[in-house]
């Protein structure tokens, strides 16, 4: 019997790695996790999740934006107050989740690598670390590995990137900087969460967008009311188009050249038109894996395993939908299959987050995807100016969606934009997984006054409009 390092070697500290890593060590096995950062955690605490939805919590702090409709918006306590504010909360939950990512790993037994991983082997690595300067390599070997090491942003040839006017989310992430305005490109999550940052520290955005549509994977009317509140805050969206070039200024400025002829000109221009793998130096090669054009690896989605059985991967790298909590759960199903541990089955529904100003959330069925899958449907609808917690919070742009079986009266999916969104859909979540529906929401008492109480009144909405319940005999 080949006698190994490790049983478990996951390349990747972010969400898909140190879960698996942690499941791994709880059943019995020696784990090695290696990541090439100076911390840990990935690019889900240091550049992506926990960045921007750090800076975005700061922002409706220090602008007073949940107050808005109440009372004028706090004046600025100037431009560099505001940055000091934003980047001093940004490196203290950083530093805060690092040390108890550390912990974690620590208190479930698993070894921490520094340094860069390349396979050298179908079972073995080659480490490479950077030693004071000193550039040194050792070997181990594994019975089983985890791939998860995520994506990079997207920086096509085409685009003058210099860091300071023309940027991409990891400088964003790093240092969040003021412009006089901005203009992203790419109208995906990434984009409008960070273009409805902009926009509420009162700094002009404009959004450049491919597609004729933004976000299609959720429900249309979100989206028709998404967009309406962001050309409401004179947010502009040039959807449908590409860029033909673009040139700097005098002033080190950008001045973008789209399709049509239009031009825009800008402080800064941040890209956030995809993401790609890094794989680069995997020497993915030496064991037969093979990407697609955007760095990313095809595995069994049910087994996590790659075309090499023993080789597993996990999270942003092998795409949609890329979440942090979806890639949380990806680790933990892989490390199990690896073992012969029985995976308990997920729930057939997990909820989608956006956390741009104001948040949109979703999960299950929209409307569209129900009626292409056949179900006759009735749609409830509530609106947060119709709570009196909606009252309280000023939030009144917001809406639930539910989106109910006619024939069964079960629940088949739930969408949500405004205040709390991405907290609210776990309702949603609990009832369509446990198989409640209308009658669940409408017969139910919700506390009052809450935005949860939406959820009654869309039912409500719906519930004359659904066929009456059968009598049981």
């Amino acid at each position: 019997m080949v006698k190994f390092d490790y049983d478990f070697v996951v390349i990747g500290g972010g969400p898909a790695g140190r879960r698996a890593a942690i499941q791994a060590s709880k059943l019995g096995k020696s784990v090695a996790l290696v990541d090439d950062q100076k911390s840990i955690g990935g690019v889900s605490v240091h550049t992506g999740t926990l960045p921007s939805k750090t800076i975005r919590e700061s922002v409706l702090s220090v602008t007073g934006w949940r107050d808005q409709h109440f009372k004028s918006r706090q004046p600025r306590n100037g431009i560099k107050m505001m940055q000091d504010s934003i980047n001093s909360r940004l490196v203290t939950t950083l530093g805060d989740e690092v040390e108890d990512i550390d912990s974690q790993l620590a208190r479930n037994n698993v070894t921490i690598l520094q340094g860069k991983a390349k396979f050298s082997g179908l079972h073995k690595l080659a480490i490479q670390q950077n030693v004071r300067g000193r550039k040194t390599s050792f070997s181990i070997s594994a019975s089983k590995f985890l791939i998860a090491v995520g994506t990079k942003p997207f920086r096509p040839k085409s685009i003058p990137f210099n860091g300071t006017t023309v940027i991409d989310s990891d400088s964003v992430a790093a240092n969040l900087p003021m412009p006089k305005s901005i203009t992203v490109v790419g109208g995906g999550v990434i984009g409008l969460e960070y273009a409805t940052i902009f926009s509420t520290l009162d700094i002009p955005v404009t959004v450049v967008e491919a597609r004729e549509r933004i976000l299609e994977f959720i429900d249309h009317d979100i989206v028709a009311n998404f967009v309406h509140q962001l050309t409401d805050r004179g947010i502009g969206l040039r959807l449908g188009r590409t860029i033909d070039k673009i040139s700097l200024d005098d002033h080190g400025h950008p001045n973008i050249l789209l399709d049509d002829g239009r031009q825009l000109r800008s402080g800064m221009l941040l890209f956030t038109a995809g993401r790609v793998g890094a794989v680069d130096s995997l020497g993915l090669e030496k064991v037969g894996l093979k990407c697609d054009s955007r760095g990313r690896l095809v595995v069994n989605k049910e087994t996590l395993q790659t075309s090499q059985p023993h080789i597993y991967a996990a999270g942003d790298i092998i795409g949609f939908p890329a979440l942090a909590s979806t890639s949380m759960e990806q680790g933990r199903r892989a490390a199990c299959h690896a073992f012969g541990e029985p995976i308990n089955s997920s729930a057939n529904s997990f909820p989608l987050g956006i956390y741009s100003i104001p948040e949109i959330a979703s999960i299950g069925l929209s409307e569209e995807d129900a009626r292409q899958q056949g179900f006759q449907v009735e749609i409830g609808i509530a609106r947060f100016q119709e709570t009196s917690r909606g009252h309280i919070l000023g939030s009144c742009q917001g809406m639930l969606k539910c989106i109910f079986d006619l024939n069964n009266r079960m629940l088949l999916g739930v969408h949500i934009v405004g205040e709390g969104a991405t907290e609210l859909i776990h309702i949603g979540q609990a009832v369509i997984n446990l198989n409640g529906g209308i009658d669940y929401l409408s017969d139910n008492v919700f506390n009052f006054p809450t935005l949860a109480e939406a959820y009654k009144v869309a039912a409500l909405d719906a519930y004359n409009r659904m066929p009456k319940p059968r009598l049981r005999a």
